[in-house]
């Protein structure tokens, strides 16, 4: 089970991740959180660094507690009855998507199956099997397949391309079973990397989502990295897509955040510039992400993620009481960017909080002073 949270911590801003695990941006050379300089978070009420929970940005506990049932069980109805509940053009159904996804590709990572053995993820075969015109069991199916594609082959083979058609006939069942959803289409922007889309059929299967949910982050976010691998991370392409997205942002979207996430994916290996983090670029994309969780509504499922790249970019930036004010938000939960990147996503966050709460203490702040 344990690795299954690992997993999930991924899983859950996985349209987000995967492009990135090649390197761990600006993660490195921070004063550790046991550091005598290092201030107590205790002092907080923040969570001890073995209290962190890497499942996900924040809590879902009716996910939680469906995952339990289906691996205790390893019957399907709990996850198709909850996806069948949860709102179709929203945030909330593409993570779960991932989620249950996740799960069974696990599963079937711990149990391949064999001689007298059945082969994990049953539960989603099952779910296929028995209910076909299901759309969030066709819509969890096609996230499958593309995980399987990136986690168990090597991107330009032929069993790559392989799992990735068939994730992309998978989509095109999905979204004939939901015309509504953007989810199959959402799944099918990974496909779109895989199989490297031209141009005119990314923009194609993008008026397709904007469409369905024009202002769905989690699509957003997936596009992003479309238009970094295509040029070979191009940056000007990136920052495009993202300043066009936050430009049209309706009130009280996240999109104004997505400035701040090209930023990361475009972070320097080695940063030789004194005051990057103070740099007009920088605090103007820091700045739309302030805003925009400002605006934001207090459920937004992806709320959370945005905080968690702002509390890395603020600490950085030495913006020490905005930090705390991001912290009080996430502290508990830390399955997000950029924790993710690290093997130790508990102890990368622990580093950075630490960092927070020293440098808000020793320009006069103490946790009376920290607004709840």
């Amino acid at each position: 089970m344990e690795i299954l949270w690992v997993l999930m911590a991924l899983i859950m801003i996985g349209f987000v991740v995967l492009p990135l695990l090649r390197r761990r941006r600006g993660l490195v050379g921070l004063v550790p959180a046991d550091h005598p300089d290092a201030a107590d978070p205790a002092t907080y009420g923040f969570a001890l660094t073995e209290e962190l929970d890497i499942r996900m940005p924040g809590a879902d506990h009716d996910l939680l507690d469906v995952l339990d049932v289906v691996q205790h069980t390893q019957d399907y109805r709990a996850a198709q009855q909850l996806l069948a509940g949860t709102e179709t053009g929203g945030e909330l159904r593409w993570q779960r998507v991932q989620a249950f996804a996740g799960a069974a590709a696990l599963e079937l990572q711990q149990r391949p199956g064999g001689v007298n053995e059945t082969p994990g993820g049953q539960w989603l075969r099952v779910w296929r099997t028995e209910a076909p015109k299901d759309a969030g069991g066709a819509a969890v199916h096609a996230e499958f397949l593309v995980q399987q594609a990136w986690r168990t082959s090597t991107r330009g083979t032929d069993d790559f391309r392989i799992i990735m058609e068939e994730a992309k006939d998978a989509c095109d069942q999905a979204a004939l079973l939901s015309p509504g959803d953007p989810v199959p289409y959402i799944v099918e922007l990974s496909v779109a990397r895989g199989l490297e889309y031209s141009q005119a059929e990314f923009e194609q299967l993008w008026l397709k989502i904007l469409d369905r949910a024009p202002a769905h982050m989690g699509a957003h976010l997936a596009a992003l990295h479309y238009w970094c691998e295509k040029w070979h991370g191009s940056r000007e392409l990136a920052y495009a897509f993202a300043e066009a997205a936050a430009a049209r942002a309706p009130k009280g979207s996240l999109l104004a955040a997505m400035p701040l996430f090209a930023v990361f994916e475009h972070l320097p290996e080695v940063n030789l510039v004194s005051g990057f983090y103070q740099s007009e670029v920088v605090t103007k994309a820091m700045h739309g992400a302030l805003f925009a969780v400002h605006a934001a509504r207090p459920d937004d499922p992806m709320l959370a993620h945005v905080r968690h790249l702002l509390v890395f970019f603020l600490v950085r930036a030495e913006r020490w009481s905005e930090a705390m004010n991001q912290l009080i938000h996430v502290d508990g939960h830390v399955g997000a960017l950029p924790w993710t990147l690290s093997p130790d996503p508990a102890g990368e966050f622990a580093v950075f909080r630490a960092l927070a709460v020293a440098g808000y203490e020793a320009n006069g702040g103490s946790p009376a002073t920290l607004p709840h």
